[in-house]
């Protein structure tokens, strides 16, 4: 598959894609600064945690920007806001949307959330964006084309993974909570030299990509990761050099109405990945058996 004999207005896309990354990041930092005044408080309760105000507004600038390029008809669009029912969208071009990846992360403060937009095409991403508002980056990738990265003052530069050789010498990047005792008893059980912690999954995939972390690991509970929480951090990583699967390593399928990601994922820079899959299943069956 080739992109841009697939998509023809490819360099218009990505310059859309990019002005509408950076248009939700400075509206999400003029909320996280405040410099906009409106109540940064949960302003509605849902299953996953709190909507903010911010959350509302990068989501419709960014729907208004993509749409005015890329037709509603022939081109669905999955949002995190907007999201309802559990049929899959029907058509091949879907674009997935998390306009603020690591919402609680934004209200605490701590400055690591992310924003998330993907294009998929027949449910796997070919057009990629993770913006990093308060570090003033976006990195964005094409299917084929690689991993850049695009600084606020407009340098552009290639993106690429270093993996390393030895095993116990990766870092894993994990979120300070969220963790359940069954994923807490699968990453103690791994042989990583290191833990590093941080917020939106944008974030730690981006720690991936500059060096500072090897793997993220992602394992369903009682509830599960959603389609936007990884369908633009899989290509950004995938088109650095990194590899993004299931523990089964088969490549991980979006828009298949049920958006919650069951089961395990496994994000690295390349290093031992298929060892740590495998070595994974071996531990949860394990671990499954005994309790």
């Amino acid at each position: 598959m080739v992109i841009s004999e697939l998509l023809p207005n490819l360099d218009s896309g990505l310059t859309t894609l990019r002005t509408a990354g950076w248009g939700a990041m400075e509206i999400l930092q003029s909320y996280y600064s405040g410099q906009n005044q409106t109540n940064l408080n949960a302003n509605e309760d849902k299953q996953d945690g709190p909507v903010t105000a911010a959350d509302l507004a990068a989501n419709q600038y960014i729907l208004a920007t993509l749409q005015a390029t890329f037709n509603p008809e022939e081109f669905g669009y999955l949002s995190e806001e907007t999201h309802q029912g559990n049929e899959p969208l029907p058509q091949d071009w879907v674009w997935i949307i998390d306009p603020l990846d690591g919402t609680r992360d934004f209200i605490d403060k701590t400055g690591e959330y992310a924003l998330h937009i993907a294009l998929t095409y027949r449910q796997r991403p070919v057009l990629a964006l993770v913006g990093m508002p308060e570090a003033q980056k976006l990195y964005y990738a094409i299917q084929g084309q690689g991993c850049f990265r695009e600084t606020k003052a407009g340098a552009i530069t290639p993106v690429k993974v270093k993996p390393k050789t030895e095993l116990e010498s990766l870092t894993l990047v994990v979120s300070r909570s969220h963790r359940d005792q069954r994923f807490q008893d699968l990453i103690d059980r791994l042989p990583f030299g290191d833990r590093h912690y941080v917020g939106s999954v944008g974030c730690k995939i981006v720690t991936i990509l500059e060096g500072q972390s090897d793997v993220y690991i992602s394992l369903s509970g009682k509830s599960a990761a959603k389609d936007w929480d990884f369908a633009a951090p899989e290509l950004i990583l995938t088109e650095a050099g990194g590899e993004f699967t299931y523990f089964d390593q088969t490549p991980v399928v979006y828009n298949r109405g049920d958006v919650r990601q069951w089961g395990g994922i496994l994000a690295s820079n390349g290093s031992h990945h298929g060892a740590l899959c495998e070595q994974a299943v071996e531990i949860l069956a394990e671990l499954d058996q005994n309790n």
